[in-house]
């Protein structure tokens, strides 16, 4: 093998190793989600008030539902039907960027819980992992179980995790991949996407 080669051979093993180490070390970082900022009562507390449909799913907050695609469906078109946009996060509670981007749904949907309604979709997941994260992290919105991602392939929120899925009062949906790590980037598309303001 001549010299050259087995330098080139050397660089790739280093970068693999590298891409390894870095890929375990954000994975044993994620496994602990970061912390929430307001407890079940004090968010629900500051969505008292808000309107009927979007009520209904503020007394399920944190809760995780079964019913499918079916359940989802209905419910959207209820709150559409309402004139209601609907921002629809699918997470699972093994995915180290769904645990990061959590804290920055549950302040936003109870900034805009009054406006806009939140589901959230947990799909390929453990039921016992994803209650006990919900448990520690909990959301003021319900979140449908997905299994099989039947849901998620019908609002067309492709296999990558988090994915965000906004559908404004029209039923225009727009897919955003990958996390959201502020609450000003996810509040900009809210209004670009679910209220249709730039």
């Amino acid at each position: 093998m001549s010299r050259r080669l087995l330098l080139v051979l050397g660089a790739v093993v280093a970068v693999i190793a590298m891409v390894v180490i870095g890929l375990s070390q954000a994975g044993s970082k994620s496994k602990t989600p970061a912390p929430a900022t307001l407890s079940l009562a004090q968010q629900r507390e500051r969505l008292a008030g808000a309107p009927a449909p979007l009520a209904g799913l503020h007394a399920q907050a944190s809760e995780l539902l079964t019913g499918g695609t079916t359940a989802v469906g209905a419910r959207m078109a209820a709150l559409q039907r309402a004139g209601y946009p609907v921002v629809i996060n699918k997470w699972a509670a093994w995915c180290g960027p769904c645990r990061l981007e959590f804290p920055v749904f549950q302040r936003v949907s109870v900034a805009l819980g009054k406006r806009v309604a939140f589901i959230g979709l947990d799909g390929h997941d453990n039921r016992g992992d994803a209650r006990a994260f919900l448990a520690r992290t909990p959301l003021s919105y319900p979140s449908y179980e997905d299994p099989n991602e039947r849901t998620a392939h019908s609002l067309q929120a492709g296999a990558f995790y988090p994915t965000t899925v906004f559908v404004d009062a029209r039923g225009r949906r727009t897919v955003h991949q990958g996390p959201y790590n502020d609450e000003a980037t996810l509040e900009r598309d809210i209004r670009r996407y679910a209220l249709g303001r730039a």
